[in-house]
């Protein structure tokens, strides 16, 4: 009889070690799809998107939305650096395909329109030439203009889509600093 009872322990603690091995694996095969096609955690390293973002905030950036439709101007997305692609940078999109973006005395101009960016932290120095957008990529700039490397420089250049990986929709810490992005 005691060899029976500790027979049904014995299966009773196999079974109960073989759910929970079960139920840890499809959480992390869980998280990891989550992880990998919906929705990422993101540091912000350096000033260039100052004041908006700041140096060590953290961010929940939408890795999906962009199988769904193109960026559009004024959100902030993550792309890999053209030139080295194990490195990501965020900035701002100022125009799309199609648009012409020209900078000059410092003011932006989207399609000949001046651009209203309240976000920035100074005028923009420097001028860049009209071009335009061409189709399947961006234009970005970062929102501390005169400290971001971006679209203006032959480094990053015009943005392809294919490099985009997300949209920065939330700032979740510090806790204080939490808000939704345009």
């Amino acid at each position: 009889m005691a060899n029976e009872n500790r027979e049904k322990k014995t299966t009773s603690l196999g079974e109960e070690v073989k759910d929970w091995v079960i139920s840890i694996a499809i959480a992390i095969a869980i998280a990891m799809l989550i992880r990998t096609f919906i929705v990422e955690l993101y540091l912000v390293d350096g000033p260039s998107m100052n004041p908006t973002l700041q140096h060590h905030e953290r961010l929940v950036v939408n890795k999906f939305i962009y199988n769904m439709r193109a960026p559009e101007k004024g959100e902030i997305l993550i792309f890999k650096f053209p030139k080295d692609q194990t490195r990501d940078f965020i900035k701002r999109v100022i125009a799309t395909p199609g648009d012409t973006i020209e900078i000059k005395g410092g003011q932006v101009f989207v399609n000949d329109e001046l651009q209203n960016e309240p976000y920035i932290l100074s005028k923009t120095r420097g001028d860049y030439p009209k071009a335009t957008v061409p189709e399947g990529t961006v234009f970005v700039m970062g929102d501390n203009r005169n400290n971001s490397e971006d679209s203006r420089f032959a480094e990053v250049g015009f943005v392809p889509f294919d490099l985009i990986k997300g949209k920065a929709m939330l700032v979740f810490w510090p806790l204080d600093e939490w808000q939704a992005l345009p």
